[in-house]
């Protein structure tokens, strides 16, 4: 019987997305060849400039755009299918909520079209609300929510029916540093209870802060994919860690530098910031742009 942990939480295979634009059916290719594989229960990245394809590609995986060519799998089911979205949760950038419901009543709702009835229900309304923070807010009309608030009011409809995957596309644009710091708790709190996060940012820091893994797309291709933590670390040069030195060849070591007019103050691993990556692989804003 195969390891159900064994298996990517999201796949996608050879992926493209074009467009028509204007009347003359010109293509825009938004999503070129795309291979992705992420293996569940990680926190993961998908970072890029404005237009580079991130948004269609979560679009794509969620089945609301049809490829053109390639495919999505998420937890081994093809995306095309509606059995591959029952264990997803999905904020989307700009979320519109109806502003005359309560909190409650809001998540009450994304709660029964998944699915959700009876007392369980409404225990786990209450409790995913707890969770983000919003009981004393519960019922409040939506419409007097701050961004910050109805970013965690839409994270809390997402996870109502307790999902294996959780998207979030761009959950913190708008929100303050505090707010942001909060959502990035909770981000951390999915991740020890073994979901799979995929999420979009522009506040690189965060990403760096939270993600196991990151990709970094431009024009719809992935330019750069791995580990943070290899990311970060500075190929370009090394840092030695030495056990012992005598004490003769210690001396000799600062002598050395001394005579340079430099110290030995200490030994690190030298780092350097996703950000200045990102910006180092997709350059400056190109004119024209937004």
């Amino acid at each position: 019987m195969s390891d159900p942990a064994a298996t990517p939480a999201i796949e996608l295979r050879g992926l493209v997305k074009d467009f028509s634009v204007g009347l003359r059916g010109v293509k825009l290719r938004a999503v070129d060849h795309l291979d992705l594989t992420i293996g569940a229960g990680q926190v993961y990245g998908l970072l890029g400039p404005n237009g580079s394809g991130k948004s269609t590609t979560i679009k794509l995986l969620l089945g609301l755009l049809e490829p053109t060519a390639g495919e999505c799998r998420v937890f081994g089911v093809a995306g095309s299918r509606v059995e591959s979205r029952r264990e997803v949760g999905y904020l989307p950038e700009s979320p519109y909520f109806y502003r005359h419901l309560t909190g409650r009543e809001l998540v009450k709702f994304y709660a029964r079209i998944c699915g959700l009835g009876g007392p369980a229900m409404d225990a786990r309304v209450d409790e995913v609300i707890a969770w983000v923070d919003l009981t004393a807010a519960a019922e409040r009309r939506v419409g007097t929510y701050s961004k910050g608030m109805l970013q965690r009011i839409g994270l809390a409809q997402a996870l109502v029916h307790d999902p294996r995957l959780v998207i979030l596309d761009e959950p913190t644009a708008g929100v303050d540093p505090v707010g942001a710091a909060a959502i990035s708790r909770l981000i951390l709190e999915l991740k020890s209870r073994g979901k799979t996060v995929l999420i979009t940012s522009h506040l690189l820091g965060q990403i760096e802060d939270i993600c196991d893994r990151v990709a970094i797309l431009d024009r719809g291709r992935m330019i750069l994919e791995g580990a943070v933590g290899d990311l970060v670390g500075r190929a370009d040069r090394r840092a030695f860690v030495v056990e012992s030195l005598s004490t003769g060849e210690e001396a000799e070591l600062r002598a050395w530098l001394a005579a340079r007019g430099r110290t030995l103050e200490s030994i690190a691993t030298p780092r350097t910031r996703l950000d200045r990556i990102f910006l180092e692989r997709i350059g400056p804003k190109r004119e024209g742009e937004g």
